[in-house]
């Protein structure tokens, strides 16, 4: 059994990698092209679901499918050599003695595999990347003899061109190759189809798909296959292609084909190499609307020396950019952090496909993805952020839900992108939770007062109706009367979000799960479901929004805010909040007054009414789940967190086994719902009902042996699969992050933890470094890369396990680490950006103190004592930070004792 070996920081080592099932790496720029490569060089790249250069893969594919990125060695007089490991021969080998030598080297978006065969007595060098200035794929070659001999090779480049949609898979393969036109040029093929085919309506096709090469001596291929079947010959595969094997000529650089599956395959000269002596080869690949682009492109890699400074280049960016990092004393887990803090760049680039497990939907994100990953683009790259958030309130429906897409430019959005007609209820919780992380984060409370309008589509009275008078003439813009476009505050765009949800409840006066929360497989109960668990989250944003409305008041000076004159329906009513009907006729009452148009009159509502108006809403909705979803068993306790399509609760002694689910445990913590006692209660039933160690921690839920079809699909998954009670990393980590800010650090890191190490378990996660959607009941890492966990285990590590976060703009540090995570000399170090500014925060802990053992008694930074330090916190005003040298990294040294 190999294992990760970690080289430095996210740079790590795995030997015979393609002995492993199910690996692949993010190989993409910001440019476009997006990339997926395996240990054999098999996987995707495209640009969007309808430009694929290579063919679409799932993760049944990575081992059943033979198109991969191959380089194809002749060897003269000993036979032929796949330099990427993907031939019958080395397959015939695998798990035997004479199987390849090998071993992946990778990084952020780069991978080398080094391969040496006995037989053949060769070692290539394979890397592949994509370079920050280009939107091309990148495989450089390096052949070097091992044998004591001269030897004759005959290198050639093969890798299959898909070269159009991913719906052609099985609509229409056969037919969309015979649009296909192929040429090649001096340095390889190129394919433009005629048409971008769709029975709903064919598109003249402007997109060409091209691989091309050059060996390291500036010298161009010497002949060409541009077809699949005259490339793998009749009977021949692409791991046993017939002109390989039998070294016949191809093409000429001019020729032209049309109609069949393309092959980016091209010969180059033979070499001579002497025992030690290398040769070298570039293979450069992607899609463009501009035909002079592939000849372009080639002269900026031709050489070893371009492709080398390219790779250096990629590197450092990449470096620059995950710009937090950690020193522990245990360089594996550095390490994973390094790799955590990556993956929300790899969210914005590939959305939440275009990886071989997110082989669903067409790209692009989610209103739920968009807000979590900003958390992360807060502590690593917030100057983009303000604005991101100001264009992305644009999204919110003036009956407080959203678009649930957002397009592909800055304040674009769509419905649904399968045209569904669907209200996610935790929708609003997020942007709130995100805009409070940014006005901490930067003293920006104005952000507030920027005016941006309301997303208008038919849907109306929070989905449950259609406006028949909206017509696309009218736009997606919500309007007033007179035509024109009315805007709001963004802070009202929080408070509508959350009051609205208030109201919407059903029978048990929780809010209506309708088309499921945060958890998308509880969609089957859209009549009679409900959330508890969202609820205690909206109830612990509403108590917030009043806590930030009088630190405005207080600090900031403000005494109203404007809102749209029939918002006011909403608060201060005389409803009684125990009154199910009530609460709905209310909603009604608001949601007639805004089904097509608005008044876009404004009145101004002083700071102390509205604070104590979502107070008391607040305190309503904790109160009601104590009194009735608290499960009390023996020495344990949790919380109810749903209620099904037949109005009954799904957690408790059931006489099926006790069922208790994550989720409700997570809100009610977080949102100060579950009493200190109750946390203690919950963290027991966690501990005894869904903890796993060897699989990754905490599951989602116990096992409810039912199908349940009153519920969502999830109950028809296998137990220990996805949303049915596998260790969801999400809600793992949103688990630890409510225990930290209850104080509850020890439990906290329990949680962390446990995914931590078994993510770093190579025996048991199997995969490369990084926290994936979920780990399977065998505790092996699934949906890797593309989680809103990342996002928030970062958070949740920056903010509270090293305790660096902004109050209102000051820098604040109240570390609660764990003694473990100091290194020898009782030292633990995190490295950051805040303000604009970088700095290296080192907490001291010379006696190695748990959390709860110690508090923090001086901080200083660059040696100055820059810091006040009360109750166990250290802050620096903003005025201080201001003054800071925004080129310069600040050292902070925390005292704790």
């Amino acid at each position: 059994m190999s294992e990760i070996k970690i080289v430095d920081n996210e740079v790590f080592t795995l030997d015979k990698p393609e002995n492993y099932s199910g690996l692949y790496l993010p190989v993409a720029n910001e440019k476009g092209l997006k990339s997926s490569v395996t240990p054999n060089f098999g996987g995707d790249a495209k640009l969007n679901q309808n430009a694929f250069l290579l063919e679409p893969v799932s993760e049944i594919n990575l081992h059943n499918n033979r198109s991969v990125r191959n380089i194809w060695v002749n060897v003269d007089g000993k036979g032929v050599w796949s330099a990427v490991g993907a031939s019958a021969e080395e397959e015939n080998k695998k798990f035997t003695e004479e199987q390849d030598k090998s071993r992946i080297t990778a990084g952020f978006m780069w991978q080398t595999v080094t391969r040496e065969s006995t037989k053949y007595g060769l070692e290539a060098a394979v890397t592949d990347f994509s370079p920050v200035e280009s939107d091309v794929e990148i495989m450089h070659v390096k052949l070097t003899n091992k044998s004591g001999s001269v030897q004759m090779i005959t290198p050639t480049a093969a890798i299959p061109v898909y070269g159009r949609s991913a719906d052609n898979i099985r609509d229409h393969r056969h037919v969309t190759a015979m649009l296909q036109r192929i040429s090649t040029f001096k340095n390889g093929v190129v394919v433009k189809p005629t048409l971008s085919f769709d029975e709903r309506g064919h598109k003249k096709n402007d997109l060409s798909y091209f691989v091309c090469g050059v060996s390291g001596k500036g010298e161009a291929p010497k002949d060409f296959y541009p077809l699949v079947d005259t490339f793998i010959g009749e009977g021949g595969t692409l791991t046993r292609p017939y002109v390989v094997v039998k070294n016949i000529p191809g093409v000429p650089a001019g020729s032209t084909a049309e109609g069949k599956e393309a092959m980016g395959a091209f010969r180059f000269e033979t070499c001579t190499l002497l025992p030690g002596e290398s040769a070298e080869y570039t293979i450069v690949m992607g899609i463009t609307a501009d035909a002079e682009v592939p000849a372009k492109v080639i002269s900026l890699y031709d050489s070893t020396a371009k492709v080398q400074k390219a790779l250096e280049e990629l590197k450092s960016y990449w470096n620059e950019k995950v710009n937090v990092s950690c020193s522990t004393g245990n360089k594996s887990m550095d390490s994973l952090m390094k790799w955590v803090s990556f993956q929300p760049f790899l969210r914005r680039i590939y959305g939440c496909s275009f990886l071989p497990h997110h082989d669903y939907g067409r790209g692009g994100r989610g209103w739920r993805d968009l807000w979590q990953d900003c958390l992360s683009l807060l502590i690593m790259d917030p100057k983009d952020v303000r604005s991101m958030i100001v264009n992305n309130y644009g999204g919110v429906r003036i009956d407080g839900t959203n678009a649930t897409i957002i397009g592909s430019k800055p304040g674009e959005f769509i419905a649904d992108r399968n045209g569904i007609a669907r209200v996610w209820m935790d929708h609003g919780v997020w942007p709130f939770i995100t805009t409070l992380l940014y006005i901490n984060q930067t003293g920006d409370v104005d952000v507030l007062k920027e005016k941006v309008p309301y997303f208008k589509d038919e849907q109306c009275m929070r989905g449950t109706e259609l406006d028949k008078e909206w017509t696309s003439d009218y736009g997606v813009k919500q309007k007033i009367s007179d035509g024109k476009i009315y805007e709001g505050t963004i802070f009202e765009h929080i408070l509508l979000e959350n009051l609205c949800a208030f109201y919407e409840v059903g029978e048990h006066n929780h809010m209506r799960l309708r088309g499921a929360d945060w958890n998308d497989a509880l969609d089957m109960a859209a009549v009679r479901g409900e959330s508890v668990a969202f609820t205690a989250a909206f109830a612990g944003n509403l108590k917030q929004i009043a806590d930030l409305l009088l630190t405005l008041k207080n600090e900031y000076g403000w005494k109203n805010v404007t809102l749209l004159d029939s918002i006011k329906i909403l608060i201060s009513d005389n409803t009684d909040y125990d009154n199910v009907s009530a609460k709905k006729f209310k909603l009604v009452e608001y949601l007639s007054a805004c089904r097509h148009n608005v008044s876009g009159k404004t009145v101004d509502v002083s700071i102390d009414e509205l604070a104590s108006d979502l107070n008391k809403k607040s305190e309503w909705i904790m109160d009601h789940i104590r009194k009735t979803e608290w499960i009390s068993g023996k020495d344990e306790g949790w919380f109810n967190s749903y209620y099904d399509n037949d109005g009954q609760a799904v957690e408790g002694y059931n006489e099926l086994g006790v069922r208790m689910m994550l989720t409700g445990q997570v809100f009610t913590i977080m949102s100060g719902t579950a009493l200190e006692d109750q946390v203690k209660d919950i963290c027991k039933s966690a501990d005894k009902y869904l903890y796993k160690k060897e699989i990754g921690g905490y599951r989602l839920n116990t096992n409810f042996h039912e199908e349940k079809y009153n519920m969502g699909r999830m109950f028809g998954f296998a137990y220990g699969e996805k949303e049915n009670g596998a260790v969801f990393s999400h809600m793992a980590v949103m688990y630890a992050n409510a225990l930290y800010q209850r104080g509850f650090a020890k439990e906290g890191h329990k949680a962390l933890n446990t995914l931590a190490q078994t993510a770093l378990n190579f025996e048991t996660s199997r995969i490369y470094p990084g926290i994936p959607e979920y780990f399977d009941a065998k505790g092996r890492g699934l949906y890797h890369y593309l989680t809103g966990a990342a996002s928030w285990f970062l958070l949740t590590y920056v903010t509270e396990v090293y305790g660096v976060k902004g109050e209102y703009g000051k820098l604040t540090v109240s570390p609660k680490l764990m003694a473990e995570q100091f290194d020898s000399d009782g030292n633990s170090s995190i490295r950051l950006s805040f303000a604009g500014k970088k700095f290296q925060v080192t907490v001291k802990n010379p006696q190695k103190k748990d959390f709860g053992e110690y508090k923090v008694v001086s901080a200083s930074c660059d040696g100055k004592n820059l810091f006040t330090v009360e109750n166990g916190i250290a802050k620096m005003d903003m005025a201080t930070l201001d003054s800071l040298d925004k080129n310069k990294l600040h050292t902070v040294e925390v005292e704790v004792e």
